[in-house]
């Protein structure tokens, strides 16, 4: 794995962003869906405030400069943080600083994995075969997508959905989606 370069992520999958959209501060990220078009969110939570993403354009689609960030457990223990723009009134579950979590499988076989073979770099892995990247060879079956060496990861995984998967780092957010690309104007 350490000889491994990062590549691109395989068909399906594109980049959202060319590469990655900067975050300063960034402390933790989840999933929404857009309650009129079904498409996956992105919610992004810093110490600048919250924004909110559009999975599949990239399109930045709501921003509160609120810092206090909101992050709390839920009852039933799910860290989460209030929705805004479309998702205003939603708690948003949230992974990242914190804690919490994001689905490391897309349901189909496609998992992402973290290893760290040289810490406190983390490496993101994206697998097709149900998260075992030792079992063929870089390219068939594993791909090394991101190598966070500049900042801090906060967090990897996919939507609800399966349609996207994210990296973030203190400092930067890096999607991908399998949904086709569309422009922003006809989003």
């Amino acid at each position: 794995m350490l000889a491994a370069p990062v590549t691109a992520a395989p068909e399906p999958w594109r980049p959202v962003f060319a590469p990655y959209v900067p975050v300063g501060g960034l402390t933790g990220i989840g999933f929404a869906t857009h309650p009129a078009s079904g498409r996956d969110l992105v919610l992004t939570v810093s110490h600048a405030g919250r924004g909110l993403f559009d999975a599949v354009t990239g399109e930045r689609i709501a921003r509160d400069r609120d810092s206090d960030e909101d992050v709390e457990t839920t009852a039933d223990g799910v860290l989460s943080c209030r929705g805004l723009g479309p998702v205003e009134g939603v708690r948003v579950p949230v992974a990242g600083l914190y804690g919490g979590g994001l689905h490391r499988t897309a349901g189909d076989g496609w998992t992402v994995e973290v290893v760290a073979p040289d810490w406190p770099h983390h490496r993101v892995l994206l697998c097709c075969d149900g998260g075992m990247p030792h079992r063929n060879a870089h390219g068939e079956g594993w791909w090394h997508v991101f190598h966070a060496s500049w900042s801090e990861l906060r967090a990897a995984g996919f939507s609800q959905s399966g349609q996207t998967f994210a990296v973030a780092t203190s400092s930067d957010l890096s999607l991908w989606t399998r949904q086709p690309s569309v422009s922003a104007a006809s989003a």
